[in-house]
């Protein structure tokens, strides 16, 4: 086996700032696989090279990062379903000789979610407009979410959000202008921070919520992983409510390239491990 033919690289951020890296590389060691997952930092402008260069190399597939999520797509042959309505791309994978163009910020969200509870028919509070809010608003939505609030300061980017759900996905989508504390809505079932509202250093920082109106029923959940404890999680915990934090989504996200590259069902709890670790959690 050509050692160079079984790589997955990540573009545009330094291995020591991601943790993805020792997350993933720690699954390859536990199933004995014979890939790496490599960082490269590539700029804007030789973007187009770099995905000829993986092409060229053999690789099997490669994350890419902020600023490469939506410029990568004129690179690929295709995008996969969910990818297309978001507009950005975070994984590509070759496939019988395409690269095609896939989403796992909102694939491992959901995967997440559904431990806890199942989507269908559910209400949804989500704050934020950026790439990680488009991709959770959109594998809800597919995945049956009845009615998803997006709650954000930027009306222009929050309305774009809520007319793609509206126009792309089964739900229905209303847009809410964030200003001041937030009162969620009796008869909500999943809140999401995905903003980066309370991201390590920051933690104090408090997610503009009126947290009266955090209910037991409620799952609130937040895409930080650092720390995965975060202080509006521990609001929602002493409201009674039910929790999951960034940690989780991190690991689906794992979970699924590795499918993509390399067809194995990597072991969750390894990844899980390190990135404890890491986080000193």
């Amino acid at each position: 086996m050509n050692f160079l033919h079984n790589l997955t690289g990540v573009f545009a951020m330094p291995a020591a700032e991601n943790p993805t890296v020792e997350m993933v590389e720690a699954a390859y060691r536990h199933h004995g696989l014979r890939y790496r997952y490599l960082t490269c930092e590539v700029p804007p402008e030789l973007l187009g090279d770099a995905v000829r260069g993986a092409r060229a190399m053999g690789w099997v597939g490669f994350n890419c990062s902020i600023p490469h999520k939506v410029a990568v797509i004129q690179h690929l042959d295709r995008l996969g379903e969910s990818a297309s309505i978001i507009g950005a791309v975070n994984c590509a994978v070759m496939r019988d000789g395409e690269l095609i163009g896939e989403n796992t910020d909102g694939k491992g969200f959901l995967d997440s979610l559904r431990e806890l509870t199942d989507p269908t028919g559910k209400r949804m509070v989500l704050f934020g407009a950026g790439g990680a809010a488009r991709a959770i608003g959109v594998e809800v939505a597919l995945a049956g979410a009845a009615d998803i609030t997006i709650v954000n300061r930027s009306r222009q980017r929050g309305e774009e959000l809520t007319a793609l759900l509206n126009e792309k996905t089964p739900t229905h989508a209303q847009f809410v202008s964030w200003d001041g504390d937030y009162d969620l809505p009796a008869g909500t079932d999943i809140v999401v921070n995905a903003t980066s509202i309370g991201l390590f250093p920051d933690v104090d920082a408090r997610v503009p919520v009126n947290v009266e109106t955090l209910t037991p029923q409620m799952v609130v959940a937040d895409v930080i992983p650092n720390p995965p404890r975060t202080r509006l999680l521990k609001d929602a915990e002493s409201r009674g409510c039910t929790t999951l934090d960034g940690l989780g989504m991190l690991v689906n996200q794992g979970v699924i390239g590795i499918k993509y590259w390399t067809g194995i069902d990597a072991d969750a709890t390894v990844m899980t491990k390190r990135l404890a670790e890491i986080f000193g959690c």
